[in-house]
């Protein structure tokens, strides 16, 4: 009898990771999508007959297939970034394309893909409302009396999740798993019960369903597409996790498991209305014979908590990478897990998500009325994840044009039919991500734009570091040397630490040792050890002054006192003092002046911005009782 490996273990354990973390998201849209396509409430209903039934579950179909499985696992999936997916693993591989192929292309996708991941904070939002509120909404099910209880149910259930981010995932991520495997099984052979009562449902995995569908009912259709694309939302976080997991683990569990499950609950569910059109206000809950109802609206409220809990987690990763890519401010990152350094948390994010997602709950008040908004998120990031795999396509693997022009035209058309059906709800709910999306992307691209006038100006203030160092070379007697090791914090080789200028010329006195350290975040997303510190002697071997690059990856943990432990004793010019070393930073308060370097507005926003800036000292693990702050100012 064969038994299994060590390493077949390990990699069951990270399928089983991956379902409980990658596929709660779309792994619960069984539970609202072919409802929201039949609801009375759509400003465009479907009208509820047989041959409709049979399209649009045909569309669901091969809608999930088309996008998911193909768009997604077989194409978006291979073009990673040291194995890290997502819109900031895009950005990233387009930025080092753009100095050789495409110029202001690559900068105007690298834009593009900016909007994407904005586009992602407004997904955050609405994916624990809409997932929480459907699952409650089983209760109406139960008991039509309890109907008032909804809200209130999924507030106080939305409350406890964010007031669990702090303690991290890592406790209870042991359990999502199990958990997303009973769901999956649970929903799969619910999914088998409906077929059985009206097998003839099987013939709507033919793509002639979804083709005459669209064909000859176009006006019903096209707007049905707003409600179908519900069947994808999550594709994006099978992309964005794979740092975590691994493709191979992801497409696994997809294949083998999340996808079979959600294609038998969508043709279940399909039979039941067929049967009865009355069913069509809560198929998925119906498929359940009465006595099971209540424990499945309980697995349901777990999972989309894990699904809540999935995409969450991604909007802490977002915030991270795009602060470290220069797009946002940096802000105070708490790891929760000393094995898995993507597991973050962050305060901000977090406090700011509760209360967005609690606005959209009682606002909206139902998942069919928040579907409106949510369809528009999806379609969008789908969009621009297609647009910017294929220009990677192109200048990375060098796939033939004749060939790619074909692939993306057929995927780029059908993603923005989508995109096209879903701007038609624009007035429905659709504007509010399109204004969380737009308001995220002036965010982000203001920051970056006011970053680069602050450093010009910045530069210019603190002159050359070869003149500087020549100059205390000059200097003798004058300027005081003291002992111990000074560590100041400066953003490259070419100019002088403020602070350390501001020392020398105020204070007249320079530390025995000086380390210069500069900060890179490297377009990768984890940096070896054996790479992390370049040490530079600035000219001179003799003058106990040395430059220092610091190289982390965008995911790495940022801990400098860590990172010159590295440091190799023979080349620092003398022995280091790291335990007692006083670390300088330069502090700079922003003023609005009248140089026309940005709109008024953006400068008044840039500012605002900046105040939610994190402080360097724990952003960068300095010790606060060695830390020396001096203070400078600038008109931006």
């Amino acid at each position: 009898m064969a038994h299994a490996s060590p390493h077949d273990t390990v990699r069951l354990a990270v399928v089983v990771g991956a379902l409980g973390v990658v596929f709660g998201d779309i792994g619960t849209s069984p539970i609202y999508a072919l409802q929201t396509v039949f609801s009375p409430d759509d400003p465009h209903p479907v009208p509820i007959t047989t041959a409709n039934v049979f399209g649009v579950v045909s569309l669901i179909f091969w809608s999930v297939m088309i996008i998911v499985t193909v768009s997604y696992v077989l194409l978006a999936m291979r073009a990673d970034n040291d194995g890290e997916g997502g819109a900031m693993a895009l950005i990233t591989l387009i930025r080092q394309s753009g100095p050789r192929y495409g110029g202001k292309l690559a900068v105007f996708l690298a834009a593009l893909g900016i909007f994407g991941a904005a586009l992602f904070f407004g997904d955050s939002m609405i994916t624990p409302a809409i997932s929480v509120l459907s699952a409650v909404e089983g209760l109406k099910i139960v008991e039509p009396s309890l109907g008032e209880a909804v809200v209130p149910i999924t507030a106080v259930i939305i409350v406890a999740l964010f007031l669990a981010q702090r303690r991290g995932t890592a406790a209870v991520g042991k359990v999502f798993g199990p958990v997303m495997i009973i769901w999956f099984g649970t929903i799969g052979m619910l999914g088998i019960g409906g077929i059985a009562r009206n097998p003839e449902i099987l013939k709507a995995l033919s793509p002639t369903y979804a083709v005459s569908f669209l064909a000859g009912h176009f006006g019903i259709a096209f707007f049905a597409l707003a409600a179908v694309v519900l069947s994808v939302t999550g594709a994006e976080a099978l992309y964005a996790d794979m740092g975590h997991f691994g493709r191979r683990a992801i497409s696994r569990g997809w294949l083998f498991l999340v996808f079979p499950a959600c294609v038998l609950s969508y043709l279940g569910q399909g039979a039941l209305i067929v049967e009865d059109p009355a069913h069509a206000s809560g198929p998925f809950f119906l498929l359940a014979p009465e006595w099971l109802r209540l424990p499945l609206v309980l697995l349901a409220a777990a999972a989309t908590v894990i699904a809540s809990q999935a995409v969450i987690t991604g909007a802490y990763s977002v915030t991270s990478q795009a602060a470290q890519l220069g797009y946002l401010p940096r802000l105070r990152v708490t790891h929760t897990s000393e094995s898995e350094i993507g597991q973050i948390y962050v305060p901000w994010i977090n406090w700011l998500l509760l209360v967005s997602v609690l606005t959209l709950v009682f606002a909206f008040r139902s998942s069919a009325a928040l579907a409106y908004a949510y369809g528009l998120a999806v379609t969008a990031t789908i969009t621009i994840t297609t647009l910017l795999f294929f220009y990677i396509a192109q200048w990375r693997w060098k796939v033939p044009p004749w060939l790619l022009a074909a692939g993306a035209g057929i995927l780029v058309t059908i993603d923005l039919l989508f995109l096209a059906a879903n701007l038609t709800k624009l007035l429905h709910g659709a504007w509010l991500t399109l204004l969380i999306g737009l308001t995220a992307f002036t965010v982000m691209t203001t920051w970056q734009r006011g970053r680069e006038v602050i450093t010009a100006e910045r530069r210019m203030r603190e002159g050359s570091l070869p003149g500087f160092i020549e100059q205390l070379r000059e200097s003798g007697d004058r300027i005081a040397k003291v002992a111990g090791t000074a560590v100041f914090l400066n953003r490259g080789m070419e100019t002088a630490p403020l602070a350390m200028r501001a020392n020398v010329e105020h204070n007249h006195v320079r530390h025995e040792h000086v380390l210069i350290i500069s900060i890179e975040t490297m377009v990768v997303p984890w940096v070896p050890d054996a790479e992390r510190v370049v040490l530079d002697d600035l000219a001179y071997a003799d003058d106990g002054i040395i430059f220092v690059t610091v190289r982390f990856g965008y995911a790495d943990t940022q801990d400098l006192p860590a990172a010159l432990q590295l440091l190799d004793p023979a080349r620092t010019e003398g022995r280091l003092d790291l335990e007692n070393a006083s670390y300088f930073l330069s502090k700079i308060t922003l003023r609005r002046g009248d140089a026309p370097t940005m709109a008024p507005w953006r400068k008044r926003l840039f500012i605002a911005t900046s105040y939610i800036t994190a402080d360097a000292a724990e952003h960068f693990a300095l010790p606060r009782d060695h830390t020396v702050i001096m203070g400078s100012h600038i008109d931006l």
